[in-house]
């Protein structure tokens, strides 16, 4: 896979012009990426602060794949996502589905978008990633953290995501669930979600989705926020 990467001083968000370019038949392997974002969202449409320093990048896949996968792709960037961060980072963890951890703090957060074709195929996915490199922005409710210093720039960890997002991108998703379980909670980790849901993690489905032992049943989670 080839990739366009195009660096911008400022945009309100790299998700949203990304998303644009993808429906107007932008190739696969474009990638945006933002010196400073002024509109960035997360997932469920929350504010993400992206200031000089930190990475902003946005990019466009064309998988040959089912709709009902498009999650997946969450799970194989926060690989390539770990694997471009650890060089400064070793150790970082992930949380389900989206976010890279650096203790109990958010470094970098994953949101995934994606159309369907009239056959209920991926038309069009849109990765949007952004990693506190620099600076640890305030977000309502959580603990934030960046990298320790010296801080990388932004278009260095962006060159070495996106050579991560192209070995992954051809990987089975049992490799990928793999890797990911190396980086993700523990056995037995007592997880809660925001829903009100809580168990042990019991580790990750075949598909990617999460499993809650909830007192002797093993629960499939298909969607939700840990907190």
């Amino acid at each position: 896979m080839k990739f366009d990467l195009r660096i911008e001083e400022g945009l309100p968000s790299t998700q949203t012009i990304a998303m644009a370019e993808a429906r107007a038949g932008a190739p696969e392997g474009l990638a945006i990426m933002a010196r400073r974002q002024t509109a960035g969202r997360g997932r469920g449409g929350r504010e993400w602060s992206s200031p000089a320093g930190n990475l902003a990048i946005s990019i466009v896949l064309r998988p040959n794949a089912d709709i009902a996968e498009a999650s997946q792709w969450a799970l194989r960037t926060a690989v390539a996502l770990a694997e471009a961060l650890l060089p400064y980072a070793p150790a970082l963890q992930l949380k389900w589905p989206n976010d890279v951890m650096l203790g109990d703090a958010k470094l970098a957060g994953i949101l995934v978008e994606a159309d369907a074709d009239t056959n209920g195929r991926i038309a069009h996915l849109v990765l949007g990633i952004g990693a506190n490199l620099g600076h640890a922005p305030d977000l309502a409710g959580r603990a934030t953290a960046c990298l320790p210093e010296p801080h990388p720039a932004p278009e260095t960890v962006a060159n070495a995501l996106l050579e991560a997002i192209a070995r992954w991108d051809i990987a089975t998703f049992a490799a990928v669930r793999g890797a990911w379980l190396a980086r993700g909670p523990g056995p037995g980790t007592k997880l809660s979600l925001r829903d009100g849901r809580a168990g042990l993690f019991a580790g990750l489905a075949e598909d990617g989705k999460l499993l809650l032992d909830t007192g002797g049943t093993i629960e499939t989670v298909f969607a939700g926020e840990l907190v």
